[in-house]
This record gives C-alpha cells, structure tokens and sequence, in this order.
C-alpha cells in the first residue's frame, strides 16, 4: 500500500535532535508502512493518483487560518474521498479531514487538553480483533471538531473532547490524540508553551503520565482500519 505522509508541521529545531522529526515518529507508530513523507505545510504536495493511503499529521496551525497550503490540502482530502482512496488523520488532521467534508472545527471552551487522557469507547470497532471499553492517548490540542461530516460515526469520547475518534465511511479515520508522541516529546513542547496553558494544567498533565498510552492498540486499529474488506 503506496503511503503518503502529509506533514504539516516542523518540530521545533531545539526538540528535533532529542526526539527526531514527525517522519520519524510516524515511521514508528506504522512500521509496516514505507512512508513517503510530503511537507504541505511547504507546499509540497502529491499526486492523488500515486497512493493508495494518506496519512495527514498534527500541526501548530489552526485548520480554519488562511494559509493557502490549508485550502489546498482540503481540495486533496476532497479529492481523496471522490476517488474512493484511504485517508488518517491526526489530531490537526483529524480536524481537517471533519471541516474539508462539511463538519466543523473551532477553539474549544476547555482551552488546551494536554498530557494523558482517558476516552470512552461509545461503539464497537468492528475491525479490530482485541475490543475495549476504553483507551488512553496522549494530547496536545486546543481546537476540536465540533460537527461531524454528515456521514461521520463517534467512535470514542470523553467530557472534555466529545469527537475524540471518529470514521467517514470506509474511507477516513480521525483521532484527536497524538499515538505517534512519545510522553518526552509531548512534555517538552507543553513545558515550552507554559506562559500560554498555566502551571495549573501542566501540573495535571505531569501527574496523567502514570497512565499509559495505548500506543500499539491505536496502530492496530488504524491499520486494520485502512486493510478491512468492508
């Protein structure tokens, strides 16, 4: 399966060397895929026409900012579900994926969600083979999709981000939550953004990481997603 890894951000040159570039993360997280990294945020974008599966990153961007690889990268999401292609989205991709086929993101009332978080289950995935009731992710988000497109299904939730994980179709899977960070990587960039959440949030999400991430669960169902006879 020929993968396109839409990325959308940089890390930070001052966290690159210690945690590596979001590739590298997302080479971990799919180590089944041979990722072709593509910077759209660069305006570096592919063809439609030359892969089966595109995977679309986190960003420091806010999907509903004007920049023009932003508008672009809605056309290639457009383009993807015409074509009938599968599409994963990431916590900015997540987001984009819901407001390039109708839903609707804006800044949520909760302000940032950060460190480790618990989400419901609400129905069952059916493509996976180990079910749960519940999962854990890591988080760095203040925006979250607040419609659904109209053919999008909840899959999980929790009180403080109602669109946790969700699926379009057979085509797009969207996860609000970061399975591709590392606690470390996640702890230091919300230690670099402490004028902006408070020591009163990042105090709570220190003591979250005594839970564990369900980093590999997450991996497996969006494989299994992307892989399904439906």
């Amino acid at each position: 399966m020929r993968t396109a890894l839409l990325v959308c951000d940089h890390v930070p040159d001052n966290l690159k060397e210690k945690h590596g570039d979001y590739p590298t993360m997302y080479g971990n997280l799919f180590p089944d895929l041979d990722l072709e990294p593509h910077y759209v945020c660069d305006d570096h974008f592919p063809a439609l026409k030359d892969f089966d599966l595109f995977i679309i990153t986190g960003s420091r961007f806010s999907v509903y900012d004007t920049e023009s690889w932003i508008l672009q990268l809605m056309e290639l999401i457009r383009g993807i579900d015409q074509a009938g292609k599968k599409c994963i989205g990431i916590c900015f991709g997540h987001q984009i994926i819901a407001e390039a086929l109708g839903g609707k993101v804006s800044k949520a009332s909760t302000g940032y969600l950060i460190g480790v978080h618990t989400f419901k289950i609400d129905r069952e995935i059916t493509w996976t083979k180990e079910q749960r009731t519940e999962f854990n992710v890591l988080m760095l988000c203040q925006d979250q999709v607040v419609r659904l497109p109209a053919a999008g299904i909840i899959l999980a939730s929790n009180a403080l981000c109602p669109v946790g994980m969700y699926h379009v179709k057979d085509q797009f899977f969207a996860i609000q939550g970061h399975p591709e960070f590392s606690k470390s990587f996640d702890k230091d960039v919300f230690l670099s953004r402490k004028e902006k959440m408070g020591e009163e949030k990042i105090a709570r999400a220190l003591a979250s990481f005594d839970r564990e991430p369900d980093k590999r669960w997450l991996s497996d169902i969006m494989m299994r997603f992307v892989t399904w006879q439906w």
